[in-house]
């Protein structure tokens, strides 16, 4: 798929089995299933951030992310895919041998430079790109998670007819994706973002940021969920991994424990007390990150906690 193609989007309905919430409209769209590597939004928010660096005639990307970063995992696809040379800079001490995130990621010919957490603190200081650009040479900045403005105009042609629902409901982590549909959307439907991190509430002024970055507004049709992190990021329990687990079973639909399993997990809790009303249409937008799920399983598995894999 080219990047200048629309992905054809996949919408599921999964609001006929939801008994405990009589009337209510559910669909998930999903992302998931735009492309197999540069999955879910990672692709969205990738896309003009590759075309503005054809554009500026860079050939090498640096980006930032965790040890098991879906971002770093789609940017390095993407870069070989689309013809760049990229630099992943790790939060953190190498390990060996590589998790199965960054064992793909080399594979595509990413780069790896490690940074201890507290320097890594200073990833967006001009110092530490200055120096980061000596060691590699020029490069394209993309931030981590790949939120900026240029990924909020892409996260812009998620939702096509937001119009349609009441509710567009999507995770939250540096806020690139939910800052598009903020946007696209323009108060047609309250939109939910479901925070994956312990201590959300900083997510408002990263999202104001970001839409102001892209269209000088602040809007009030969002809020944040912050009480279904789990203890926090990439945190989980029994509970949590049941949920995941019976949901495949029941809906054939594949949802990971960082982002989109706490989301959907979420939902029906909130639809389980009746945050929701009779009638109300609401859109899950799967985001992807299914990547993730090997790392997690194996960090867990002393405490046998497991998410089945197709």
């Amino acid at each position: 798929m080219q990047l200048t193609e629309k992905p054809i989007l996949e919408v599921n309905s999964i609001n006929q089995e939801l008994t405990f919430a009589k009337g209510i409209h559910l669909d998930i769209l999903r992302l998931d299933k735009v492309h197999p590597y540069i999955s879910g939004n990672k692709w969205y928010k990738l896309k003009y951030n590759l075309l503005e660096a054809k554009a500026q005639s860079y050939s090498q990307l640096l980006t930032f992310g965790g040890a098991f970063s879906n971002h770093l995992y789609a940017t390095a696809a993407a870069a070989k895919e689309y013809g760049f040379q990229v630099i992943g800079v790790v939060r953190g001490e190498e390990h060996l041998p590589l998790n199965s995130t960054l064992e793909f990621a080399t594979a595509q010919g990413m780069k790896l430079k490690y940074v201890n957490r507290e320097a890594y603190q200073n990833k967006e200081a001009a110092a530490f790109l200055a120096s980061l650009t000596s060691e590699f040479g020029p490069s394209y900045i993309i931030p981590e998670g790949g939120s900026n403005v240029l990924a909020v105009k892409a996260c812009t042609e998620i939702v096509e007819q937001p119009e349609k629902y009441d509710y567009i409901c999507c995770c939250v982590g540096t806020g690139g994706t939910i800052a598009g549909i903020i946007e696209k959307t323009q108060s047609q439907a309250k939109v939910l973002g479901f925070s994956a991190l312990k201590g959300g509430s900083f997510l408002y002024d990263n999202i104001n940021l970001l839409t102001q970055g892209y269209s000088g507004k602040i809007y009030k049709s969002y809020q944040i969920i912050e009480d279904y992190h789990f203890g926090g990021y990439a945190k989980a329990d029994r509970k949590l991994v049941n949920f995941i687990n019976t949901f495949k079973k029941e809906h054939h639909i594949q949802l990971d424990p960082i982002y989109t399993g706490k989301m959907v997990y979420s939902l029906y809790d909130m639809l389980k007390n009746g945050y929701f009303g009779t009638g109300d249409r609401i859109l899950i937008v799967h985001s992807g990150g299914l990547q993730g799920i090997a790392g997690f399983n194996q960090r867990y598995q002393k405490k046998n906690l497991y998410i089945s894999i197709d």
